[in-house]
Protein backbone atom coordinates (compact mmCIF):
# COMPACT_ATOMS: atom_id res chain seq x y z
CA UNK A 1 0.00 0.00 0.00
CA UNK A 2 1.27 3.49 -0.92
CA UNK A 3 1.85 5.85 1.99
CA UNK A 4 0.83 9.48 1.34
CA UNK A 5 2.78 12.50 2.61
CA UNK A 6 1.61 16.12 2.32
CA UNK A 7 3.96 19.09 2.04
CA UNK A 8 2.93 22.71 2.63
CA UNK A 9 5.23 25.70 3.07
CA UNK A 10 2.86 26.95 5.80
CA UNK A 11 2.95 23.70 7.68
CA UNK A 12 -0.23 22.14 8.94
CA UNK A 13 -1.52 19.26 10.95
CA UNK A 14 0.23 16.08 9.90
CA UNK A 15 2.07 17.88 7.10
CA UNK A 16 5.70 18.60 6.30
CA UNK A 17 7.10 22.14 5.89
CA UNK A 18 9.41 21.09 3.08
CA UNK A 19 9.79 18.29 0.56
CA UNK A 20 13.07 16.98 1.94
CA UNK A 21 11.52 16.20 5.33
CA UNK A 22 8.74 14.25 3.65
CA UNK A 23 11.29 12.30 1.64
CA UNK A 24 13.26 11.46 4.77
CA UNK A 25 10.14 10.19 6.43
CA UNK A 26 9.29 8.07 3.42
CA UNK A 27 12.80 6.62 3.28
CA UNK A 28 12.70 5.73 6.98
CA UNK A 29 9.42 3.85 6.49
CA UNK A 30 10.85 1.95 3.48
CA UNK A 31 7.54 1.69 1.60
CA UNK A 32 6.16 3.09 -1.63
CA UNK A 33 5.33 6.75 -1.05
CA UNK A 34 3.27 9.52 -2.63
CA UNK A 35 4.37 13.03 -1.73
CA UNK A 36 1.72 15.66 -2.48
CA UNK A 37 3.11 19.20 -2.60
CA UNK A 38 1.06 22.35 -2.10
CA UNK A 39 1.69 25.30 -4.44
CA UNK A 40 4.72 27.38 -3.51
CA UNK A 41 8.41 27.97 -4.03
CA UNK A 42 10.74 25.46 -2.36
CA UNK A 43 14.48 26.09 -2.37
CA UNK A 44 16.01 22.72 -1.62
CA UNK A 45 17.70 19.65 -3.04
CA UNK A 46 15.56 16.56 -3.49
CA UNK A 47 17.27 13.22 -2.94
CA UNK A 48 14.78 10.52 -3.86
CA UNK A 49 15.40 6.84 -3.21
CA UNK A 50 13.13 3.89 -3.64
CA UNK A 51 9.58 3.95 -5.00
CA UNK A 52 8.39 7.56 -4.71
CA UNK A 53 5.90 9.78 -6.53
CA UNK A 54 6.16 13.59 -6.26
CA UNK A 55 2.93 15.36 -7.24
CA UNK A 56 1.97 19.03 -7.40
CA UNK A 57 -1.41 19.57 -5.75
CA UNK A 58 -2.18 22.64 -7.86
CA UNK A 59 -1.99 23.18 -11.59
CA UNK A 60 1.22 22.10 -13.35
CA UNK A 61 3.80 24.80 -12.67
CA UNK A 62 2.34 25.85 -9.30
CA UNK A 63 5.15 24.10 -7.41
CA UNK A 64 8.66 25.46 -8.05
CA UNK A 65 11.74 23.75 -6.63
CA UNK A 66 15.10 25.45 -7.12
CA UNK A 67 18.68 25.76 -5.91
CA UNK A 68 21.26 28.52 -6.48
CA UNK A 69 23.64 25.93 -7.98
CA UNK A 70 23.85 22.20 -8.53
CA UNK A 71 21.43 19.31 -8.91
CA UNK A 72 17.83 19.85 -7.81
CA UNK A 73 16.48 16.29 -8.19
CA UNK A 74 18.76 13.30 -7.48
CA UNK A 75 16.78 10.16 -8.31
CA UNK A 76 17.62 6.49 -7.80
CA UNK A 77 14.87 3.92 -7.89
CA UNK A 78 11.35 4.03 -9.26
CA UNK A 79 10.61 7.75 -9.22
CA UNK A 80 7.76 9.73 -10.77
CA UNK A 81 7.50 13.54 -10.76
CA UNK A 82 4.29 15.22 -11.90
CA UNK A 83 3.54 18.90 -12.42
CA UNK A 84 6.65 20.42 -10.78
CA UNK A 85 8.97 23.17 -12.03
CA UNK A 86 12.65 22.41 -11.36
CA UNK A 87 15.13 25.29 -11.68
CA UNK A 88 18.91 24.98 -11.40
CA UNK A 89 22.20 26.56 -12.39
CA UNK A 90 25.62 25.14 -13.14
CA UNK A 91 24.49 21.56 -12.62
CA UNK A 92 26.97 19.58 -14.71
CA UNK A 93 25.41 16.35 -13.44
CA UNK A 94 22.00 17.70 -14.41
CA UNK A 95 19.24 19.67 -12.76
CA UNK A 96 17.61 16.24 -12.79
CA UNK A 97 20.14 13.46 -12.27
CA UNK A 98 18.75 9.96 -12.83
CA UNK A 99 21.45 7.73 -11.43
CA UNK A 100 19.59 4.45 -11.86
CA UNK A 101 16.24 2.78 -11.92
CA UNK A 102 13.26 4.21 -13.78
CA UNK A 103 12.33 7.90 -13.80
CA UNK A 104 9.05 9.41 -15.01
CA UNK A 105 8.70 13.15 -15.60
CA UNK A 106 5.13 14.12 -16.45
CA UNK A 107 4.06 17.73 -17.12
CA UNK A 108 7.35 18.89 -15.60
CA UNK A 109 9.24 22.03 -16.55
CA UNK A 110 13.02 22.03 -16.14
CA UNK A 111 14.94 25.29 -16.42
CA UNK A 112 18.65 24.63 -16.63
CA UNK A 113 20.67 27.85 -16.63
CA UNK A 114 24.20 27.02 -17.77
CA UNK A 115 23.52 23.39 -16.96
CA UNK A 116 22.23 20.03 -18.16
CA UNK A 117 18.46 19.73 -17.81
CA UNK A 118 18.17 15.97 -17.39
CA UNK A 119 20.95 13.40 -17.23
CA UNK A 120 19.89 9.76 -17.53
CA UNK A 121 22.89 7.62 -16.67
CA UNK A 122 23.92 4.18 -17.96
CA UNK A 123 21.49 1.32 -17.30
CA UNK A 124 18.79 3.72 -16.13
CA UNK A 125 15.54 4.48 -17.96
CA UNK A 126 13.43 7.61 -18.20
CA UNK A 127 10.00 8.44 -19.60
CA UNK A 128 9.36 12.13 -20.32
CA UNK A 129 5.82 13.20 -21.26
CA UNK A 130 4.30 16.66 -21.80
CA UNK A 131 7.41 18.34 -20.40
CA UNK A 132 9.18 21.61 -21.14
CA UNK A 133 12.98 21.79 -21.05
CA UNK A 134 14.47 25.26 -21.26
CA UNK A 135 18.08 26.35 -21.81
CA UNK A 136 19.83 23.06 -21.00
CA UNK A 137 20.11 19.75 -22.82
CA UNK A 138 18.60 16.38 -22.05
CA UNK A 139 21.19 13.58 -22.13
CA UNK A 140 20.58 9.85 -22.39
CA UNK A 141 23.98 8.17 -21.91
CA UNK A 142 23.95 4.39 -22.16
CA UNK A 143 20.34 4.43 -20.99
CA UNK A 144 16.84 3.88 -22.34
CA UNK A 145 14.17 6.46 -22.81
CA UNK A 146 10.82 7.47 -24.20
CA UNK A 147 10.01 11.13 -24.90
CA UNK A 148 6.52 12.18 -25.93
CA UNK A 149 4.83 15.56 -26.49
CA UNK A 150 7.78 17.45 -25.00
CA UNK A 151 9.26 20.78 -25.95
CA UNK A 152 12.95 21.69 -25.90
CA UNK A 153 13.49 25.46 -26.03
CA UNK A 154 16.59 27.66 -26.38
CA UNK A 155 19.15 25.04 -25.46
CA UNK A 156 22.69 26.40 -25.22
CA UNK A 157 23.95 23.05 -26.56
CA UNK A 158 22.25 20.08 -28.15
CA UNK A 159 18.62 20.02 -27.09
CA UNK A 160 18.54 16.22 -26.86
CA UNK A 161 21.64 14.00 -26.86
CA UNK A 162 21.42 10.23 -27.23
CA UNK A 163 24.91 8.82 -26.73
CA UNK A 164 26.99 5.84 -25.60
CA UNK A 165 24.72 3.06 -26.83
CA UNK A 166 21.54 4.60 -25.47
CA UNK A 167 18.16 3.69 -27.00
CA UNK A 168 15.49 6.42 -27.11
CA UNK A 169 12.18 6.96 -28.86
CA UNK A 170 10.85 10.50 -29.36
CA UNK A 171 7.27 11.20 -30.42
CA UNK A 172 5.31 14.38 -31.22
CA UNK A 173 7.94 16.65 -29.66
CA UNK A 174 9.35 20.04 -30.66
CA UNK A 175 12.79 21.64 -30.56
CA UNK A 176 13.19 25.42 -30.88
CA UNK A 177 16.38 27.48 -31.07
CA UNK A 178 19.12 25.04 -30.01
CA UNK A 179 22.60 26.56 -30.28
CA UNK A 180 24.07 23.30 -31.62
CA UNK A 181 21.92 20.34 -32.75
CA UNK A 182 18.26 19.75 -32.09
CA UNK A 183 18.79 16.00 -31.63
CA UNK A 184 22.22 14.39 -31.68
CA UNK A 185 22.59 10.61 -31.81
CA UNK A 186 26.16 9.38 -31.35
CA UNK A 187 27.08 5.70 -31.14
CA UNK A 188 23.47 5.10 -30.12
CA UNK A 189 19.96 4.41 -31.44
CA UNK A 190 17.03 6.79 -31.70
CA UNK A 191 13.62 6.77 -33.36
CA UNK A 192 11.82 10.11 -33.97
CA UNK A 193 8.18 10.25 -35.05
CA UNK A 194 6.04 13.32 -35.70
CA UNK A 195 8.58 15.80 -34.32
CA UNK A 196 9.32 19.43 -35.28
CA UNK A 197 12.69 21.16 -35.18
CA UNK A 198 13.32 24.82 -35.94
CA UNK A 199 16.01 27.46 -35.48
CA UNK A 200 19.04 25.27 -34.72
CA UNK A 201 22.49 26.71 -35.47
CA UNK A 202 23.97 23.41 -36.68
CA UNK A 203 22.40 20.29 -38.15
CA UNK A 204 18.89 19.96 -36.76
CA UNK A 205 19.10 16.16 -36.57
CA UNK A 206 22.60 14.69 -36.35
CA UNK A 207 23.71 11.03 -36.46
CA UNK A 208 27.43 10.38 -35.95
CA UNK A 209 29.86 7.68 -34.82
CA UNK A 210 27.98 4.66 -36.18
CA UNK A 211 24.65 5.87 -34.87
CA UNK A 212 21.32 4.44 -36.02
CA UNK A 213 18.68 7.13 -36.50
CA UNK A 214 15.13 6.59 -37.73
CA UNK A 215 13.02 9.63 -38.62
CA UNK A 216 9.33 9.39 -39.55
CA UNK A 217 6.89 12.17 -40.46
CA UNK A 218 9.00 14.95 -38.97
CA UNK A 219 9.37 18.62 -39.95
CA UNK A 220 12.49 20.81 -39.96
CA UNK A 221 12.21 24.53 -40.68
CA UNK A 222 14.47 27.60 -40.73
CA UNK A 223 17.74 26.07 -39.54
CA UNK A 224 21.17 27.57 -40.16
CA UNK A 225 22.92 24.41 -41.40
CA UNK A 226 21.70 21.00 -42.56
CA UNK A 227 18.28 19.79 -41.58
CA UNK A 228 19.53 16.21 -41.28
CA UNK A 229 23.12 14.91 -41.20
CA UNK A 230 24.49 11.37 -41.23
CA UNK A 231 28.27 11.12 -40.78
CA UNK A 232 30.96 8.74 -39.51
CA UNK A 233 29.45 5.45 -40.75
CA UNK A 234 26.01 6.19 -39.36
CA UNK A 235 22.85 4.82 -40.90
CA UNK A 236 19.13 4.65 -40.47
CA UNK A 237 15.88 5.31 -42.20
CA UNK A 238 14.10 8.56 -43.00
CA UNK A 239 10.50 8.60 -44.20
CA UNK A 240 8.05 11.47 -44.63
CA UNK A 241 10.50 14.20 -43.57
CA UNK A 242 9.66 17.73 -44.74
CA UNK A 243 12.42 20.35 -44.76
CA UNK A 244 11.99 24.05 -45.48
CA UNK A 245 14.68 26.76 -45.43
CA UNK A 246 17.82 24.86 -44.45
CA UNK A 247 21.33 25.23 -45.85
CA UNK A 248 21.25 21.56 -46.89
CA UNK A 249 18.23 19.30 -46.73
CA UNK A 250 20.21 16.18 -45.89
CA UNK A 251 24.00 15.86 -45.61
CA UNK A 252 25.71 12.45 -45.85
CA UNK A 253 29.47 12.08 -45.34
CA UNK A 254 32.36 9.92 -44.11
CA UNK A 255 30.97 6.47 -44.86
CA UNK A 256 27.40 7.04 -43.68
CA UNK A 257 24.68 5.14 -45.57
CA UNK A 258 21.08 6.11 -44.70
CA UNK A 259 17.86 5.35 -46.58
CA UNK A 260 15.63 8.35 -47.29
CA UNK A 261 12.11 7.78 -48.64
CA UNK A 262 9.13 9.95 -49.47
CA UNK A 263 10.62 13.18 -48.14
CA UNK A 264 10.45 16.79 -49.32
CA UNK A 265 13.33 19.28 -49.26
CA UNK A 266 12.00 22.74 -50.16
CA UNK A 267 13.84 26.05 -50.56
CA UNK A 268 17.18 24.82 -49.28
CA UNK A 269 19.69 27.62 -49.59
CA UNK A 270 22.51 25.46 -50.99
CA UNK A 271 21.60 21.82 -51.71
CA UNK A 272 18.62 19.58 -51.18
CA UNK A 273 20.62 16.32 -50.95
CA UNK A 274 24.38 16.63 -50.34
CA UNK A 275 26.59 13.50 -50.35
CA UNK A 276 30.37 13.77 -49.93
CA UNK A 277 33.55 12.18 -48.53
CA UNK A 278 32.68 8.51 -49.21
CA UNK A 279 29.10 9.01 -48.05
CA UNK A 280 26.50 6.85 -49.74
CA UNK A 281 22.76 6.70 -49.18
CA UNK A 282 19.59 5.56 -50.92
CA UNK A 283 17.06 8.25 -51.85
CA UNK A 284 13.69 7.13 -53.13
CA UNK A 285 10.50 9.03 -54.01
CA UNK A 286 11.82 12.36 -52.70
CA UNK A 287 11.14 15.91 -53.90
CA UNK A 288 13.74 18.68 -54.03
CA UNK A 289 12.10 22.03 -54.69
CA UNK A 290 13.83 25.36 -55.33
CA UNK A 291 17.35 24.51 -54.15
CA UNK A 292 19.55 27.61 -54.23
CA UNK A 293 22.57 25.88 -55.79
CA UNK A 294 22.17 22.14 -56.55
CA UNK A 295 19.19 19.88 -56.02
CA UNK A 296 21.20 16.66 -55.54
CA UNK A 297 24.99 16.94 -55.17
CA UNK A 298 27.49 14.08 -55.01
CA UNK A 299 31.04 15.34 -54.51
CA UNK A 300 34.47 14.37 -53.14
CA UNK A 301 33.94 10.62 -53.36
CA UNK A 302 30.22 10.54 -52.62
CA UNK A 303 28.17 7.70 -54.13
CA UNK A 304 24.38 8.04 -53.68
CA UNK A 305 21.66 5.88 -55.21
CA UNK A 306 18.64 7.94 -56.31
CA UNK A 307 15.37 6.49 -57.61
CA UNK A 308 11.97 7.95 -58.38
CA UNK A 309 12.75 11.48 -57.22
CA UNK A 310 11.70 14.89 -58.54
CA UNK A 311 13.91 17.99 -58.74
CA UNK A 312 12.30 21.26 -59.78
CA UNK A 313 13.17 24.93 -59.55
CA UNK A 314 16.56 26.31 -58.63
CA UNK A 315 19.87 26.32 -60.50
CA UNK A 316 21.40 22.85 -61.09
CA UNK A 317 19.39 19.65 -60.80
CA UNK A 318 21.88 16.81 -60.20
CA UNK A 319 25.65 17.36 -60.00
CA UNK A 320 28.36 14.71 -59.63
CA UNK A 321 31.74 16.40 -59.16
CA UNK A 322 35.28 15.97 -57.85
CA UNK A 323 35.82 12.20 -58.18
CA UNK A 324 32.34 11.31 -57.01
CA UNK A 325 29.90 8.68 -58.28
CA UNK A 326 26.16 8.22 -58.43
CA UNK A 327 23.33 6.15 -59.89
CA UNK A 328 20.10 7.92 -60.74
CA UNK A 329 16.93 6.31 -62.09
CA UNK A 330 13.33 7.28 -62.86
CA UNK A 331 13.93 10.85 -61.74
CA UNK A 332 12.40 14.03 -63.19
CA UNK A 333 14.38 17.28 -63.39
CA UNK A 334 12.54 20.38 -64.53
CA UNK A 335 12.25 24.17 -64.56
CA UNK A 336 15.84 25.04 -63.72
CA UNK A 337 17.89 28.12 -64.60
CA UNK A 338 21.06 26.11 -65.27
CA UNK A 339 21.95 22.48 -65.98
CA UNK A 340 19.74 19.48 -65.30
CA UNK A 341 22.49 16.84 -65.03
CA UNK A 342 26.17 17.67 -64.48
CA UNK A 343 29.18 15.33 -64.34
CA UNK A 344 32.56 17.00 -63.77
CA UNK A 345 36.16 16.33 -62.74
CA UNK A 346 36.89 12.58 -62.82
CA UNK A 347 33.38 11.68 -61.65
CA UNK A 348 31.26 8.81 -62.92
CA UNK A 349 27.48 8.83 -63.10
CA UNK A 350 24.79 6.56 -64.50
CA UNK A 351 21.38 8.01 -65.38
CA UNK A 352 18.47 5.74 -66.34
CA UNK A 353 14.88 6.55 -67.29
CA UNK A 354 15.26 10.24 -66.56
CA UNK A 355 12.91 13.02 -67.63
CA UNK A 356 14.31 16.52 -68.17
CA UNK A 357 12.00 19.42 -68.98
CA UNK A 358 12.47 23.16 -69.41
CA UNK A 359 16.14 23.40 -68.50
CA UNK A 360 18.77 25.28 -70.58
CA UNK A 361 21.04 22.22 -70.65
CA UNK A 362 20.16 18.57 -70.17
CA UNK A 363 23.39 16.67 -69.50
CA UNK A 364 26.75 18.43 -69.22
CA UNK A 365 30.07 16.59 -68.84
CA UNK A 366 33.48 18.21 -68.33
CA UNK A 367 36.85 16.98 -67.15
CA UNK A 368 39.65 14.61 -68.05
CA UNK A 369 39.31 11.11 -69.48
CA UNK A 370 38.22 9.75 -66.12
CA UNK A 371 35.00 11.75 -66.32
CA UNK A 372 32.22 9.50 -67.66
CA UNK A 373 28.46 9.62 -67.87
CA UNK A 374 25.90 7.09 -69.08
CA UNK A 375 22.41 8.26 -70.01
CA UNK A 376 19.76 5.76 -71.10
CA UNK A 377 16.01 5.69 -71.76
CA UNK A 378 15.71 9.41 -71.18
CA UNK A 379 13.76 12.30 -72.67
CA UNK A 380 14.92 15.93 -72.71
CA UNK A 381 12.17 18.42 -73.57
CA UNK A 382 12.16 22.17 -74.16
CA UNK A 383 15.85 22.91 -73.56
CA UNK A 384 17.11 26.40 -74.32
CA UNK A 385 20.70 25.44 -75.27
CA UNK A 386 21.77 21.79 -75.65
CA UNK A 387 20.23 18.52 -74.58
CA UNK A 388 23.70 16.99 -74.07
CA UNK A 389 27.07 18.77 -74.13
CA UNK A 390 30.40 16.99 -73.52
CA UNK A 391 33.64 19.02 -73.30
CA UNK A 392 37.20 18.62 -72.08
CA UNK A 393 38.27 14.99 -72.36
CA UNK A 394 35.09 13.65 -70.81
CA UNK A 395 33.19 10.69 -72.24
CA UNK A 396 29.41 10.43 -72.46
CA UNK A 397 27.44 7.42 -73.65
CA UNK A 398 23.79 7.84 -74.60
CA UNK A 399 21.33 5.08 -75.42
CA UNK A 400 17.68 5.60 -76.31
CA UNK A 401 17.77 9.30 -75.53
CA UNK A 402 15.27 11.68 -77.14
CA UNK A 403 15.84 15.43 -77.37
CA UNK A 404 12.81 17.49 -78.34
CA UNK A 405 12.34 21.22 -78.87
CA UNK A 406 15.56 23.06 -78.18
CA UNK A 407 18.52 24.80 -79.79
CA UNK A 408 20.98 21.91 -80.26
CA UNK A 409 20.49 18.21 -79.59
CA UNK A 410 23.89 16.66 -78.87
CA UNK A 411 27.29 18.36 -78.75
CA UNK A 412 30.89 17.20 -78.23
CA UNK A 413 33.71 19.72 -77.99
CA UNK A 414 37.42 20.09 -77.27
CA UNK A 415 38.70 16.49 -76.87
CA UNK A 416 35.49 14.92 -75.56
CA UNK A 417 33.93 11.69 -76.80
CA UNK A 418 30.19 11.33 -77.28
CA UNK A 419 28.64 7.97 -78.16
CA UNK A 420 25.00 7.76 -79.28
CA UNK A 421 22.92 4.66 -79.85
CA UNK A 422 19.25 4.63 -80.81
CA UNK A 423 18.93 8.34 -80.04
CA UNK A 424 16.82 11.02 -81.68
CA UNK A 425 16.41 14.78 -82.00
CA UNK A 426 13.29 16.62 -83.14
CA UNK A 427 12.34 20.27 -83.34
CA UNK A 428 15.87 21.66 -82.89
CA UNK A 429 16.17 25.30 -83.93
CA UNK A 430 19.88 24.93 -84.76
CA UNK A 431 20.77 21.29 -85.35
CA UNK A 432 20.73 17.70 -84.26
CA UNK A 433 24.37 17.01 -83.36
CA UNK A 434 27.61 19.00 -83.37
CA UNK A 435 31.23 17.90 -83.04
CA UNK A 436 33.79 20.69 -82.69
CA UNK A 437 37.37 21.19 -81.59
CA UNK A 438 39.04 17.79 -81.80
CA UNK A 439 36.13 15.86 -80.32
CA UNK A 440 34.89 12.47 -81.47
CA UNK A 441 31.19 11.77 -82.01
CA UNK A 442 30.04 8.19 -82.71
CA UNK A 443 26.39 7.52 -83.50
CA UNK A 444 24.42 4.41 -84.39
CA UNK A 445 20.74 4.68 -85.28
CA UNK A 446 20.61 8.43 -84.80
CA UNK A 447 17.36 9.99 -85.99
CA UNK A 448 17.22 13.78 -86.54
CA UNK A 449 13.95 15.26 -87.76
CA UNK A 450 12.91 18.83 -88.43
CA UNK A 451 16.12 20.61 -87.46
CA UNK A 452 15.89 24.15 -88.77
CA UNK A 453 19.56 24.25 -89.81
CA UNK A 454 21.58 21.00 -89.93
CA UNK A 455 21.22 17.39 -88.97
CA UNK A 456 24.84 16.98 -87.92
CA UNK A 457 27.78 19.37 -88.18
CA UNK A 458 31.55 18.86 -87.82
CA UNK A 459 33.96 21.77 -87.34
CA UNK A 460 37.60 22.19 -86.41
CA UNK A 461 39.41 18.86 -86.49
CA UNK A 462 36.57 16.84 -84.93
CA UNK A 463 35.72 13.35 -86.17
CA UNK A 464 32.28 11.92 -86.86
CA UNK A 465 31.41 8.23 -87.20
CA UNK A 466 27.73 7.72 -88.01
CA UNK A 467 26.02 4.48 -88.96
CA UNK A 468 22.44 3.50 -89.84
CA UNK A 469 21.15 6.99 -89.14
CA UNK A 470 18.45 9.16 -90.67
CA UNK A 471 18.25 12.91 -91.17
CA UNK A 472 14.86 14.15 -92.32
CA UNK A 473 13.55 17.62 -93.02
CA UNK A 474 16.66 19.54 -91.96
CA UNK A 475 16.24 23.14 -93.13
CA UNK A 476 19.71 23.84 -94.57
CA UNK A 477 21.64 20.58 -94.83
CA UNK A 478 21.58 17.04 -93.52
CA UNK A 479 25.29 17.01 -92.76
CA UNK A 480 28.01 19.63 -92.86
CA UNK A 481 31.76 19.13 -92.53
CA UNK A 482 33.85 22.29 -92.06
CA UNK A 483 37.49 22.98 -91.37
CA UNK A 484 39.68 19.88 -91.25
CA UNK A 485 37.02 17.73 -89.61
CA UNK A 486 36.24 14.40 -91.18
CA UNK A 487 34.37 11.23 -90.67
CA UNK A 488 32.64 8.13 -91.91
CA UNK A 489 29.01 7.53 -92.87
CA UNK A 490 27.67 3.99 -93.05
CA UNK A 491 24.18 3.31 -94.40
CA UNK A 492 22.86 6.79 -93.64
CA UNK A 493 20.03 8.64 -95.35
CA UNK A 494 19.10 12.28 -95.83
CA UNK A 495 15.51 13.07 -96.86
CA UNK A 496 13.22 16.06 -97.05
CA UNK A 497 13.21 19.30 -99.00
CA UNK A 498 16.31 20.97 -97.58
CA UNK A 499 18.86 22.70 -99.80
CA UNK A 500 21.55 19.99 -99.67
CA UNK A 501 22.07 16.51 -98.29
CA UNK A 502 25.73 16.98 -97.41
CA UNK A 503 28.13 19.91 -97.48
CA UNK A 504 31.60 18.47 -97.04
CA UNK A 505 35.27 19.26 -97.25
CA UNK A 506 36.37 16.03 -98.93
CA UNK A 507 37.41 14.39 -95.66
CA UNK A 508 34.33 12.20 -95.17
CA UNK A 509 33.44 8.82 -96.67
CA UNK A 510 30.03 9.12 -98.39
CA UNK A 511 29.99 5.84 -100.29
CA UNK A 512 26.91 4.40 -98.56
CA UNK A 513 24.90 7.61 -98.26
CA UNK A 514 21.31 7.40 -99.51
CA UNK A 515 19.73 10.67 -100.64
CA UNK A 516 18.06 12.42 -103.55
CA UNK A 517 19.31 15.84 -102.43
CA UNK A 518 22.53 17.47 -103.72
CA UNK A 519 25.91 16.69 -102.19
CA UNK A 520 28.12 19.79 -102.29
CA UNK A 521 31.87 20.00 -101.88
CA UNK A 522 32.86 23.06 -99.86
CA UNK A 523 35.81 24.99 -101.28
CA UNK A 524 38.51 25.17 -98.67
CA UNK A 525 39.68 28.72 -97.93
CA UNK A 526 42.94 29.76 -99.57
CA UNK A 527 45.98 29.28 -97.43
CA UNK A 528 47.10 32.40 -95.64
CA UNK A 529 50.31 33.93 -97.04
CA UNK A 530 53.45 32.81 -95.31
CA UNK A 531 54.74 35.27 -92.78
CA UNK A 532 58.30 36.44 -93.47
CA UNK A 533 60.39 37.32 -90.48
CA UNK A 534 63.82 38.99 -91.01
CA UNK A 535 66.12 38.44 -88.09
CA UNK A 536 69.07 40.80 -88.54
CA UNK A 537 72.25 40.39 -86.51
CA UNK A 538 72.53 44.01 -85.53
CA UNK A 539 70.47 47.21 -85.77
CA UNK A 540 68.44 48.19 -88.84
CA UNK A 541 67.82 51.90 -89.54
CA UNK A 542 65.03 53.18 -91.75
CA UNK A 543 66.00 56.88 -91.57
CA UNK A 544 68.96 59.07 -90.64
CA UNK A 545 70.22 58.69 -87.10
CA UNK A 546 72.46 61.30 -85.42
CA UNK A 547 74.59 61.20 -82.26
CA UNK A 548 73.80 57.48 -81.58
CA UNK A 549 75.99 55.32 -79.38
CA UNK A 550 75.55 51.61 -80.16
CA UNK A 551 76.91 48.41 -78.71
CA UNK A 552 75.89 44.76 -79.16
CA UNK A 553 77.45 41.39 -78.53
CA UNK A 554 79.57 42.92 -75.74
CA UNK A 555 79.87 41.75 -72.19
CA UNK A 556 81.11 45.18 -71.03
CA UNK A 557 80.37 48.68 -72.32
CA UNK A 558 82.16 51.97 -71.45
CA UNK A 559 80.23 55.10 -72.40
CA UNK A 560 81.90 58.58 -72.79
CA UNK A 561 80.20 61.89 -73.59
CA UNK A 562 82.15 64.39 -75.80
CA UNK A 563 81.27 68.08 -75.53
CA UNK A 564 79.93 69.40 -78.84
CA UNK A 565 82.18 72.50 -78.66
CA UNK A 566 85.12 70.33 -79.68
CA UNK A 567 83.33 69.36 -82.85
CA UNK A 568 81.85 72.60 -84.16
CA UNK A 569 84.42 75.10 -82.79
CA UNK A 570 81.94 76.94 -80.61
CA UNK A 571 83.12 78.29 -77.26
CA UNK A 572 81.85 77.04 -73.96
Amino acid sequence: MVKKYVVSPHGGRGGHPDIASALRAAAARGRAARVEIAPGHYEERLVVRGEVELVALGEPGSVVVSRPRGTVLDALGTVAVRGLVLVGRGADAGVVDCQGGALVLDRVEVRAHDAVSVHVRPHAAATLTDCLFRFGRVVFAGSAGHVERCRFADSADNALAVIENARVTVRASRVDGARVHGVRVSDAWAHLTGCEVTGTEKAALMADTRAELTVEDCTVEAVHMAALAFIEQSGGSVRGLRVTDAENGVLVASGADPSVHGSVFADCRDTGVHVQDAGRGTFDDCEILGAGNVGILSTRGGAPRVTGCRVSGGNVGIAVTDKARGRFARTAVMDLTGVALRVWDESKAVFEQMRVERCPFGLETRGNGGTTAELTDTTVHDFAMAAVAAVGQSRATLERVRAERGLLGFSAGEEAQLHLRDCGVSGATAGGALAHGSARLVAVNLDVAGAESFGVCVTGSAYLDVAHSRFDGCGATGMRFDGSGGGRLVECSVTGTGATAVQHNGRVDLTTLRTTLPVVRIAEPAAAPASVVNNYYGPVFHSAVHHAQLAWNNSQVVQQQTDRSDEDGAGR
